[in-house]
């Protein structure tokens, strides 16, 4: 009779384990197409890097990607069972920061400005609100605007390779606003707080470039303002 008794207690946790797994399982195979669609954009943007007249056409390359990431978070939301969100985002945590980053990325290249958490969110297909379900939570948005700093670091370098000597000027003063508004917040999460350190790292770098840049006379406006001072040495 007890035996009969356990076994009944032990079925019922069975049960419970079969489910979380094939669950946990369903989850993962959405995650890995996601992952794959990250990965492609990350490939179409990394000509950045080596051309300035194809940034248009990545941009456009990526933004495909970012409508299966968006198929992908619809579909996880309808998995997650309500209320149990941060039960199972350890699956898609980082992943996310990285689709983040290439989001935030492709508007800056496109736009020139800061892409807003709620704007991130609707290309994603999420909400905003833990109450509302399947969100971007606010840590993934901000890790992820990190990493984009850290791309534009090196953004900012090839740029003066390829001849583009006004492009680190403008990157320079996004990073610094970033680096500002970054500081504004009262970080207590170990992984952000670290993340927001390397910013400085990035900030510096790209203040070199610049730096460089206007000590060799690349500038335009440094130009212009040598031009002015060579013309009164001469007339003297």
């Amino acid at each position: 009779m007890q035996n009969a008794v356990i076994k009944d207690i032990f079925d019922g946790f069975n049960d419970y384990l079969n489910k979380e797994q094939e669950l946990r399982e369903q989850i993962r195979e959405v995650v890995r197409e996601i992952d794959q669609a990250a990965k492609e954009a990350t490939i179409a943007l990394q000509v950045i890097h080596s051309s300035l007249t194809d940034v248009p056409a990545a941009c456009q390359s990526a933004r495909q990607q970012f409508e299966v990431c968006r198929k992908g978070y619809q579909r996880l939301a309808e998995l997650i069972p309500e209320g149990q969100y941060y039960r199972y985002n350890d699956h898609w945590h980082f992943l996310t920061q990285r689709v983040v980053f290439l989001v935030a990325l492709t508007v800056y290249l496109e736009k020139g400005f800061l892409v807003s958490r709620d704007t991130t969110a609707e290309v994603l297909g999420m909400k905003t609100k833990q109450s509302d379900g399947f969100h971007l939570d606010i840590e993934d948005y901000l890790m992820g605007v990190l990493q984009m700093a850290s791309e534009l670091s090196r953004y900012a370098i090839n740029s003066v390779t390829l001849g583009d000597y006004e492009r680190p000027l403008t990157i320079s003063k996004f990073v610094a606003d970033l680096n500002s508004g970054y500081r504004l917040l009262n970080l207590k999460n170990d992984g952000l707080r670290k993340r927001f350190d390397a910013l400085k790292y990035d900030v510096k770098k790209i203040e070199e470039i610049v730096y460089d840049i206007s000590i060799r006379g690349l500038r335009a406006d440094a130009g212009a303002g040598q031009a002015p001072a060579a013309a009164a040495a001469s007339e003297q």
